[in-house]
């Protein structure tokens, strides 16, 4: 995980940008059976620097799909195409999206900030540290690994149930703790999840 200065909020019309194209990758997925994979050339600075990003699509207010990466690894515009189209195709849980679903599903985008380590001692120390409805947060214990965007602490409003169940994302028992526990907090601008079709 790397560390560095948070990027400024984008702009409304950067936010519709970015939300267009996540809709255009999942519309040219079910055409063409891939991602779109957007030229940066042509968009704002902001638009095409590398961010790290989670598309999460919803379906009649349930979800529907949710991809993302908690590194930045491509130009923002197409990490989101990116992301769009695994999340409408590639997420194991859901069978993919079909044609006759796309105006019933809204997208919303989380970008995430840099990622910052956690010193804790115990998880009364860690718990202690989380701040409910603001932090994402990334655990891992050798290869295993989970994360939970700030937007599940509205199904898991305390603490110790977000972090038993981050627990059991990683496939960690409840109960586990270990000094070679490693523990990130990251924070998202998120927006979208209105109907986009």
């Amino acid at each position: 995980m790397c560390s560095a200065e948070p990027s400024p909020p984008l702009s409304d019309a950067d936010r519709r940008i970015l939300l267009e194209l996540a809709v255009a990758s999942i519309r040219h997925g079910l055409d063409r059976g891939q991602p779109l994979t957007p030229d940066p050339a042509p968009y704002s600075p902001s638009l095409t620097v590398p961010r790290a990003t989670f598309v999460t699509l919803h379906m009649d207010g349930e979800l529907r799909g949710c991809i993302g990466a908690l590194e930045p690894v491509r130009p923002l515009v197409q990490d989101v195409a990116h992301n769009a189209y695994a999340a409408a195709f590639e997420d194991p849980r859901f069978r993919p999206v079909r044609a006759d679903e796309i105006d019933r599903i809204t997208v919303e985008i989380s970008i995430l900030s840099p990622a910052m380590p956690l010193q804790v001692q115990s998880e009364s120390d860690l718990l202690a540290q989380l701040r409910p409805g603001v932090d994402g947060v990334i655990m891992a214990e050798g290869p295993r690994r989970g994360t939970f965007l700030p937007s599940v602490w509205e199904s898991l409003p305390r603490p110790e149930d977000f972090l038993r169940h981050l627990k059991h994302k990683a496939g960690l028992p409840a109960d586990y703790w270990s000094d070679t526990l490693k523990v990130w907090r990251y924070t998202t601008e998120s927006f979208g999840g209105e109907r986009q079709g």
